[in-house]
């Protein structure tokens, strides 16, 4: 059975993990790009994009691409839209693996807004230190409020995009560690964290040391973000594709080379 996997996730690992080695399906995982140096996965791999909806529907066809597998971040919404319209113009099955938001819990202090332009504003006109826990691409945004001290942490540098004039960076992935968080933060003199509602575990530790902290996260909200199937985990769409693959005919059920 052959297999799209929009990833660039632990979700999207995790599967990959799960179907590395299994003969019934012949699985490709597709990654945006925009990391520099992604952490090698035991499926075929692609990067960079599709050349929107046209380009993507091409490529299914192209391919023979008999199930889609939407395990990218909660913030890619724009691929998510053309998943959703390329899989429907050439009737193959998508599932999309969604991963819950944070859920506020007592002593937590957010700052709900819409985007980080909101982001930025909400920090105030006194210059503070702020903590920036965004991907590269947001942090163009925050050169609008050029008063903070900002320390923003980041898988790879930022490359040629506007940035705040007083900006440190600390390049590192998750998963992260709360006791670590937490001195990070006390050491930096941090007054704010910014934040995308991620969701999972391998960032919540920096939410958590906030609390413990008592410092106000400025909470950038998720996009609306199309599906297919809905789904909660990678061992759920795993239990969908062998549900799907005994629905095939047995021609077609085979893995091909």
């Amino acid at each position: 059975m052959r297999i799209l996997i929009l990833g660039g996730t632990t979700e999207a690992s995790e599967l990959a993990r799960l179907l590395a080695g299994d003969d019934r399906f012949a699985p490709t995982l597709s990654l945006a790009g925009r990391t520099a140096s992604p952490k090698p996965q035991p499926l075929p791999t692609r990067i960079g994009g599709f050349g929107g909806i046209a380009g993507l529907e091409a490529w299914l066809r192209d391919h023979a691409i008999e199930a889609v597998i939407d395990a990218t971040h909660p913030y890619a919404d724009q691929i998510s839209r053309h998943a959703v319209a390329a899989c429907r113009a050439v009737s193959v099955p998508l599932v999309s693996i969604q991963r819950a938001a944070w859920q506020r819990q007592d002593g937590d202090c957010w700052i709900d807004v819409e985007s980080p332009q909101a982001a930025a504003t909400a920090l105030g006109p006194e210059a503070a230190r702020v903590f920036l826990s965004l991907g590269r691409l947001e942090l163009a945004a925050f050169a609008a409020a050029p008063q903070h001290h900002y320390i923003a942490r980041t898988i790879d540098p930022p490359g040629d995009i506007p940035l705040p004039p007083d900006i440190r960076f600390v390049y590192d992935r998750g998963p992260f560690d709360e006791v670590k968080e937490n001195a990070f933060l006390a050491q930096e003199r941090i007054a704010f964290v910014v934040s995308k509602n991620s969701g999972g575990s391998a960032t919540y530790p920096k939410i958590a040391a906030a609390r413990r902290l008592n410092l106000p996260v400025v909470m950038i909200a998720r996009p609306e973000k199309p599906s297919g199937i809905a789904l909660d985990s990678p061992q759920s769409a795993l239990q969908w594709l062998e549900a799907q693959l005994a629905h095939l005919p047995p021609s077609t059920s085979r893995r091909r080379v």
